[in-house]
């Protein structure tokens, strides 16, 4: 993924953290029960929010912060930015999910949906809150054939619905894989 975005990190315009995740503690976890596995992954953002961006910013002081992943990166990336808006500038997620149902066996409560984008949206009515998420520069884009693609489309409508503004790319053929994501990354960390 580095090498894709090379030219922005030589020239200086993008400083690049890559986190580890725990998602054989939380999603991937078999052994307990989705409440339990939904709790480990909003302990992981806490530790995202309240310790890796403290680093980040200790290490570059410029503000503007991308969240930015492909697949369950992109699951990730827009997971945090819709609880933690105010941390973030940018989100793009190539070819994510965004409804945890799949990892629950259709079970939904008020803890997994903190950690499910699609009904932590719709579930979402304060204004001010709103407000910040509709500050964010969003960008989804998905493969026309990512059997996905049905599932980004719900999520950018809840968008819509809830008067937030978003980038919605959609691209030829499957698109769910690292050489087109490698032609979307420099496409989007600038925007568009």
């Amino acid at each position: 993924m580095l090498n894709s975005i090379s030219h922005h990190i030589d020239q200086g315009w993008v400083q690049v953290f890559c986190v580890d995740g725990v998602d054989p503690e939380s999603w991937f976890n078999h052994h307990v029960g989705p409440t339990d596995r939904a709790r480990r992954h909003l302990q992981y953002q806490e530790y995202v929010i309240q310790e890796v961006l403290p680093f980040t910013r200790s290490k570059n002081d410029n503000n503007f912060c991308i969240a930015m992943g492909a697949s369950f990166g992109a699951y990730h990336s827009y997971s945090i930015a819709m609880r933690y808006p105010t941390h973030f500038n940018r989100v793009v997620g190539m070819s994510g999910v965004y409804d945890v149902r799949e990892w629950t066996n259709n079970e939904m409560n008020d803890v997994i949906a903190q950690g499910s984008p699609c009904e932590y949206m719709l579930q979402q009515h304060d204004g001010h809150h709103l407000d910040q998420i509709r500050k964010l520069d969003l960008i989804i884009p998905i493969g026309k054939e990512d059997p996905l693609f049905g599932n980004n489309r719900w999520f950018s409508q809840i968008l819509w619905d809830k008067g937030i503004w978003h980038a919605f790319r959609e691209w030829d053929g499957f698109a769910h894989d690292w050489p087109i994501w490698y032609d979307m990354i420099p496409r989007y960390i600038g925007g568009a």
